[in-house]
């Protein structure tokens, strides 16, 4: 089993999609392990993005991150990083592809709706950064072996 961050960035709660977007996650199997909706600390946003903190954007990135509430969750899953990363899309709007969350609800490349984590280490460093262990919960879903033969 694989755990993933998934941030939905202010565009997505101001445009009340947040609970079509979790349905995609919860539709293709994956579940849930903790959600919160915050409005990110700008410590908490420097710390998630550092590795930008060089790059031009960096500034305007964090002012959008900040600016009003993101709902932050946990999915776990088989294969769970690779599987949110392709049902998020490419983070170039005009390069995600119908079907996809940016692909079927973003307009803007800046303004794409969703983070995700793109590794296995990077998904452990993110959850570290906005959930502490005791926020999130364990358990089987029942569904379990229906979705993946990897669940038993």
């Amino acid at each position: 089993m694989q755990r993933t961050l998934v941030l939905l960035k202010p565009d997505a709660v101001a445009r009340r999609l947040v609970g079509k977007i979790v349905a995609r996650f919860e539709e293709k199997g994956l579940w849930l392990l903790g959600m919160k909706l915050l409005t990110p600390p700008k410590a908490t946003a420097e710390k998630h993005y550092a590795e930008h903190s060089s790059k031009p954007f960096f500034k305007d990135l964090l002012g959008f991150i900040t600016s009003s509430p993101i709902v932050a969750m946990v999915l776990e899953g088989p294969d769970a990083i690779e599987l949110v990363r392709l049902m998020v899309g490419k983070t170039k709007v005009t390069e995600a592809l119908p079907g996809t969350i940016r692909g079927d609800f973003a307009l803007s490349t800046q303004q794409n709706l969703v983070h995700a984590s793109d590794s296995p280490e990077s998904a452990v460093r993110e959850i570290g950064i906005w959930f502490q262990e005791s926020e999130l919960v364990a358990y089987q879903p029942v569904d379990g072996k229906w979705v993946s033969e990897k669940i038993k």
